[in-house]
Order: structure tokens, then sequence, then C-alpha cells
């Protein structure tokens, strides 16, 4: 009879004596920082009212408003997806019947981050959440960047980016086997001129603080456990394309959530 590792035997007598209790403080909070953390960022920069700002790939419209809200700045969202910016403008109808004079500060229209519709040097702060990794070229996006930024203009980037952990086939399962590949997009805002005025990593950081406000990941869980039992079923009703689209983005969730994509925030400035 072949001997059990005696080790192996120690650490099962050890940890049920503590599980309950390592159980217990797994259940505590760490106090995770939510998005506020992007309206402190720009809070901090000092941007007077009616300052321009540019909501990059504002997708439907909610930060674009939300800054004109906070701060009186006056926003233009850019998104080259007609159906958001469909969205966008009507979100800005229902929020100018609680804010009227929103209607003067926030304007939604089509374009792509490589031909930005921006004059040179008319803008003070450009906001750009989770679209990076859509776009694809680079290299163009932040060359527009700096055209449009004003000379002490900043760039505040929030982006999920693969981590080590990330493997080939999850990454291809995500659609992210080319995106989120934080040394590139360094490598390119280094090129096009900019520098960090200040990054955060922040891990899963963001993803646990929306778990415990909404239990989004535990959702996006279920769901893919689903699509991956019954493929057939789900292609079958809505097609092949959306199945993909749906699946990516509920392991987007759960990928966030156990160190597979990192949260990066970066505050970018040209050189002097």
């Amino acid at each position: 009879m072949r001997r059990t590792n005696p080790s192996l035997i120690e650490d099962y007598d050890h940890y049920p004596r503590i599980e309950a209790e390592f159980q217990s403080a797994l259940d505590e909070s760490l106090n995770s920082r939510g998005p506020e953390l992007l309206y402190e960022i720009v809070r901090n920069l000092g941007l007077p009212p009616k300052a321009d700002a540019l909501d990059l790939g504002c997708g439907e419209g909610r930060f674009s408003i939300e800054l004109a809200k906070r701060f009186g700045f006056l926003v233009t969202g850019v998104d080259p997806v007609p159906r958001n910016i469909e969205v966008a403008n009507h979100a800005l109808n229902d929020a100018t019947k609680r804010g009227p004079g929103l209607a003067d500060l926030v304007h939604f229209q089509l374009g792509a981050a490589e031909t930005l519709p921006l004059a040179d040097s008319s803008i003070d702060l450009i906001c750009c959440r989770e679209v990076l990794a859509l776009v694809e070229d680079l290299a163009s996006a932040f060359a527009e960047c700096r055209r449009v930024l004003c000379p002490e203009g900043r760039m505040l980037i929030y982006q999920n980016c693969r981590t080590d952990r990330l493997e080939p086939r999850e990454a291809e399962l995500l659609g992210a086997t080319g995106r989120f590949d934080a040394r590139h997009m360094e490598a390119t805002v280094r090129a096009a001129g900019f520098e960090a005025e200040q990054f955060m990593d922040l891990g899963s950081e963001i993803g646990e603080h929306i778990e415990e406000q909404t239990g989004e990941a535990s959702r996006r869980l279920r769901h893919a456990a689903r699509l991956l039992r019954d493929p057939d079923r789900y292609i079958a009703q809505f097609g092949q394309t959306a199945y993909d689209i749906m699946l990516g983005d509920c392991l987007w969730h759960i990928y966030r959530m156990i160190g597979m994509l990192s949260w990066r925030v970066y505050l970018l400035r040209t050189h002097a």
C-alpha cells in the first residue's frame, strides 16, 4: 500500500481548523474604490467651468453628462457607433428635464478616434474609458488626441489590460488575443509624445466594488456557465455573432475579478 504524503495529512488536519475563520475574513470588504475615483482625479485637476472636455468613445453618454453636471465642462462626446449617439442624445434630453443648462454644455457626434472631428488645440481634457482596446490604429488615435489637446491639456485613460494570468485560449474566448496589451498601449503613448503624470494599477479593485454593490460578476458567471453548457440553444435563438459577443462580455466581467485583467488608470500630459 502506497504511503500518503505526511505533509498532505498535516495540511488537511490544520486547514479545517481555521477554514471558518478564513472564510469570515474573506467575507470582509477591503473597501475597494469604485468608478468615482475618476471623478476625483478630474476634480484634482482644478479645471474651471466651461473647460472643453472630450469624452472619447462616449458610448451611451452617461459619463459625458456627468462631467457636465459635476464640473460645468463643455463636453463633446464622440463615438463611431450611430446607435450610441442616438441613445446618448435621448439620455441628454432626459437629463435636461432635471437640469436645463445641460443642453448648452453637452454635445454628441459621430466620429472615430483616428480622425477626430475637432479643431487643433481645442480641448483641455480628454477622457477615454474602456475604449482603446477597440481602436484599430492606436498610433493614429494618440496622434489625433495630441493634435486636439491644448498645450497644458491632460488625457485620462481608464482601461482594462490583460495580465500574465490570461492564457492564450482564454484570451481567444475573450476576443483579446491581440488586444488589452498594456505594453503596446504604453509604447504607443510614448511614441505620440505623451508621458504619464499619474498611474494606478488597480487590479481587481473596481470589479470587487461593483460586485459588492450590484452582484454583476456573479450574474455574469451564471450566464457564462449556461452559454458554455448549451451553446447550441443560444446560437439557434440569437446567432453565432451575438453568442460570441455575449460570451466574451461575460468572461470579461469574470476575468477582471480573478486577476486575468487589471484596471489601469493613466493621466497623461504631453512632453514639455
